[in-house]
């Protein structure tokens, strides 16, 4: 008895400690904001709470375009022909700004509309939303976080609210036991049934990759954390998930990093797959809180992406996703990172983790198509164009953009057709090819090669692989874009491009037919003026650094030559 009376009274004696260095570090860390001119972060987040508790009623009016930014949610109208954008984040390079405004865009009218309400979530970005229909439609968010204007303060969300769309209202939803604060995780709608898995969490001094699974049920409003038998994926954040028609989830991908060495680490891209579902052995007991789980690892095939982070997906009907982009990060040394962003575009078969690499035709090889099959009815004969009318000209159209879908998507044979995509009206957003020079990615199991993408930040007009003569256009390499999928089309918004050191925030937008598979339509194209850049003191310090070394370089070499020992060859510059 005395001994477990001694080791109760060290762990509380840890615990104290560690509160106690949790403090000091908080007030180090306050005291430095306080000589910089920054707010603690949380008198930051308050005072946006109470700049918007002074409006005096709800609005709705029509608005310019989102600006540029990344890592918001954009997630279809559970029923209206609309996308909802909450959030997000821009970076200049010297100053970050967070958002929690609320844009509606109507696909139809092609309109942006900006609601304003007094109570709604603090600034956000890296956070989950979900799209439900019951009570004229909602839309859940959980988590994120929020990064002080210097980058130097990190706050993770753990709250859970409700948006009310038909009435425009927002509710905080307050359910106790739900996942820690976090952001970078995922979550999507199951049964009745919010799950959420995975995330980090960071607060300066120390930081925390999670691999946890909590489920909020719809009908008790209570969070429930679920422990699933079988081989748990590693903790990550920034992987993707897909719900399956079973109610099956399907996760991929992600980052994590461990300490190797003081101020060092090793980070991990993860790029396996994962089903996370209920456990269907016989005799398998029910837990007390909810049914047991289970992890099942998931062997891939197909053409694999090469493995990445901040690439976006969405999910399609017939137990299908689309990938786009990403970023490929290696190593230049021990403490330089070389970051490659991506926009090659891959299906992935849900059920038999297939990928496939997508290409496009384009909308010359498409309409070309449609002609000829306009010309095959007309040399049958006048009687029969008379007898088909308008509704068999209806069917001659779908099933010509199920043939095209067929040819210029799949090469197995099978495919999503173009009524499964036109009749799936809403799909919940998770978060958003090229053919070039070939590269071998071998991780042990397949060996796949890849062609290579790299490409303007302003989007791209590339000669299409089939035809010599047309341009086919598709969006630029990015990371961390938004991408929603509405009635058989796909919408992908803005996110980063990033070139060396410099990270510019797009606010482009694009849509592409999935049943016709052509090319991406512009709907928004990327604006030169917006795309803002602000090199930091300590980047411009380290340039004249590296100027007043090489002007050394030269005096030297100057000096050198002067006395005849100098070399023939010009001094290079120094690279950063």
């Amino acid at each position: 008895m005395g001994k477990k009376k001694d080791k109760a009274k060290k762990l509380k004696g840890a615990d104290k400690t560690a509160m106690k260095t949790d403090r000091k570090v908080n007030k180090k860390i306050k005291k430095e904001m306080t000589e910089k001119g920054e707010d603690d972060i949380e008198q930051l987040i308050a005072n946006f709470v109470e700049q918007d508790k002074k409006r005096a009623q709800i609005t709705e009016e029509i608005a310019e375009p989102p600006s540029p930014r990344c890592n918001m949610s954009l997630t279809p109208h559970p029923e209206n022909d609309e996308l909802l954008m909450f959030g997000g984040e821009f970076f200049n390079g010297n100053k970050t700004f967070m958002y929690n405004d609320l844009y509606v865009y109507s696909i139809k009218h092609d309109e942006w509309r900006l609601v304003k309400t007094p109570l709604v979530p603090p600034p956000r970005c890296s956070h989950q939303a979900v799209a439900m229909q019951q009570e004229g439609g909602q839309l859940w968010i959980f988590g994120g976080e929020f990064a002080s204007p210097t980058q130097s303060q990190f706050y993770h969300y753990k709250d859970l609210w409700v948006y009310h769309i038909s009435k425009k209202q927002w509710e905080k939803i307050n359910a106790h036991g739900g996942p820690s604060s976090r952001s970078g995780h995922r979550m999507l709608a199951s049964r009745k049934e919010l799950v959420v898995f995975g995330g980090f969490h960071d607060n300066i001094r120390n930081y925390k990759y999670f691999n946890d699974v909590y489920v909020f049920n719809f009908e008790t409003y209570m969070w429930t954390r679920v422990e699933p038998s079988g081989p748990q994926p590693a903790p990550r954040s920034g992987h993707q998930m897909a719900v399956l028609t079973d109610g099956r989830l399907l996760v991929y991908g992600g980052y994590s990093k461990v300490p190797v060495k003081k101020d060092a680490d090793k980070g991990t891209v993860h790029s396996d797959m994962f089903i996370l579902g209920l456990d269907a052995k016989q005799g398998d007991p029910v837990k007390q809180k909810g049914e047991r789980w289970k992890w099942t690892l998931v062997k891939q095939c197909g053409v694999r992406p090469t493995p990445r982070c901040g690439f976006s997906l969405a999910t399609l009907p017939n137990n299908r996703a689309v990938v786009f982009g990403g970023v490929l990060d290696t190593e230049e040394d021990d403490e330089e990172l070389l970051g490659t962003c991506l926009n090659d575009f891959y299906q992935l078969d849900l059920i038999k983790g297939k990928w496939q690499d997508l290409e496009l035709k384009g909308k010359r090889s498409f309409e070309k198509k449609a002609r000829r099959r306009k010309k095959d009815k007309e040399e049958g004969g006048d009687d029969a164009m008379e007898e088909e009318g308008d509704d068999d000209a209806g069917e001659e159209e779908k099933e010509d953009l199920e043939d095209n879908l067929n040819e210029l998507k799949l090469k197995d044979g099978s495919s999503t057709t173009a009524s499964e995509l036109a009749e799936h009206p809403t799909q919940s957003v998770n978060d958003v090819s090229m053919h070039g020079p070939q590269t071998v990615y071998d991780d042990g199991v397949f060996k796949v090669s890849m062609g290579a993408a790299s490409h303007s930040a302003l989007g791209d007009h590339l000669t299409s692989p089939t035809t010599s003569t047309e341009q086919i256009v598709r969006p630029s390499p990015r990371m961390n874009a938004s991408m929603a999928f509405k009635r058989g089309i796909l919408y992908l918004y803005g996110g980063v491009s990033e070139e060396k050191e410099k990270e510019t925030t797009l606010s482009d937008f694009y849509s592409i037919d999935l049943r016709r598979m052509d090319e991406w339509r512009t709907i928004i194209a990327g604006d030169p003026s917006k795309m803002e850049w602000i090199e930091s003191s300590e980047s411009e310090s380290e340039e004249e650094e590296e100027k007043e070394e090489e002007a050394g370089e030269d005096n030297r070499e100057d000096d050198s030559n002067e006395d005849g020992n100098g070399d023939d060859d010009e001094v290079g510059a120094c690279s950063g």
